[in-house]
């Protein structure tokens, strides 16, 4: 979302403008796709401040991301040392966070603070208006996450109509676009982008299953390829054995696998943060669910397709571990493949895809490279 006052985001917040000095500070440690699933709260909180300046504190990748989509002004990573005194109930030491806090008209933290230590040296800051916190907490009466996020600054839980959507900025895509020229993405093809992996394994669709959507796809002339993210090692080489010819795609630079997100015509993955990343960017998905609710936790919007297998009764994660049949897995890869072939069908001819290639017969993409590395090259 762009910023009102129009300025450069910055990657290490700088001290306030004098003639706009004060600020909205939003504290979030959470993954991935928690992050993600806040966007919404925080697009409307930042709605409520719009001649103000704001700054994201969070893990990386997504906060550097949100930053380089101006959504918030500035971003520090919440393990930094800008932030330790934060945790510890000391005033911050650094001179950009203090002053940050010090002209913050409003501060949110989404996690528990027992004993209020964090509350405390917020209000010693000068933090006007004060939210902390967690989604995850019992009294909140809402039941999807995004909606949770928005209970927690007193908003109306989002009724379908809150935009949940992001756009990437041109020159981001224009960036993201040479790297994946440079190293060899196919863009004359319909690509389908296939994510196996999840934070937890007990999350993830049979291996086999995506095998077989995989070739299935090849048949009808798509160009599949594996997505790899930081923690998918053992997902992705599950997968890859069974498909050896399919290139993986690994990388932890979300701006560029935003901009190929964009590209592709499909996007299919289990309950996970990637899952959460390409339904934020209008990526027509298909969504796998498992153990965990798609009610609390699918991805919202008319173009993610929620696949599941029968409602999963285990009472913990020990259960679902112990669980033999995988029921609520399962999930067939013609179930898959069908849904996939309506979303393309819909979605094959709108500016996502301006050359229509999802349309087209392209050649095998047996000569493509076996797999990339998406880490940002700077020139």
């Amino acid at each position: 979302m762009p910023r009102a006052c129009g300025m450069r985001a910055e990657q290490i917040p700088l001290r306030p403008h004098k003639h706009m000095a004060r600020t909205v500070v939003i504290l979030h440690p959470g993954a991935l796709g928690d992050v993600v699933l806040a966007v919404p709260a925080i697009k409307c909180l930042l709605a409520r401040f719009p001649l103000h300046r704001s700054l994201l504190i969070s893990n990386e990748p997504i906060g550097r991301f949100l930053l380089e989509c101006r959504m918030v002004d500035a971003w520090i990573p919440v393990q930094g040392a800008a932030c330790t005194d934060l945790f510890t109930g000391s005033v911050p030491a650094s001179s950009e966070l203090g002053c940050w806090l010090t002209e913050s008209d409003c501060a949110v933290a989404w996690m528990n603070d027992e004993g209020g230590t964090l509350a405390t040296v917020l209000r010693c800051c000068g933090v006007r208006e004060l939210w902390i916190q967690s989604p995850f907490n019992p009294e909140l009466k809402t039941l999807h996450q995004r909606d949770r996020f928005l209970e927690t600054i007193g908003e109306t839980a989002d009724d379908g109509s809150l935009d949940g959507q992001m756009q990437i900025p041109s020159d981001l895509v224009e960036r993201g676009q040479v790297h994946l020229e440079r190293v060899g993405i196919p863009f004359d093809r319909p690509i389908v982008l296939i994510h196996p992996g999840s934070g937890s394994r007990w999350k993830c669709v049979n291996p086999e299953v995506l095998a077989l959507t995989i070739e299935q796809f090849q048949r009808e002339n798509m160009c599949p390829f594996i997505l790899e993210g930081p923690a998918d090692r053992e997902s992705v080489a599950g997968l890859s054995n069974l498909v050896p010819t399919i290139p993986v795609i690994a990388g932890g630079d979300l701006s560029i696998i935003a901009c190929l997100l964009a590209r592709s015509v499909l996007y299919i993955g289990n309950d996970s943060g990637m899952t959460h990343l390409a339904a934020l960017l209008a990526v027509p998905a298909i969504a796998l669910f498992g153990p965990t609710d798609p009610e609390r936790w699918a991805p919202r919007g008319s173009h993610v397709t929620v696949l599941r297998g029968a409602f999963c009764t285990c009472l913990s994660w020990e259960t679902v571990a112990a669980c033999s049949g995988k029921p609520c897995f399962a999930i067939s890869a013609e179930m898959i493949v069908a849904a996939g072939r309506k979303i393309v069908k819909l979605t094959g001819t709108t500016p996502r895809n301006p050359s229509q290639y999802a349309l087209s017969q392209p050649d095998s993409c047996a000569t493509v490279p076996r797999s990339f590395s998406l880490s940002m090259v700077t020139t």
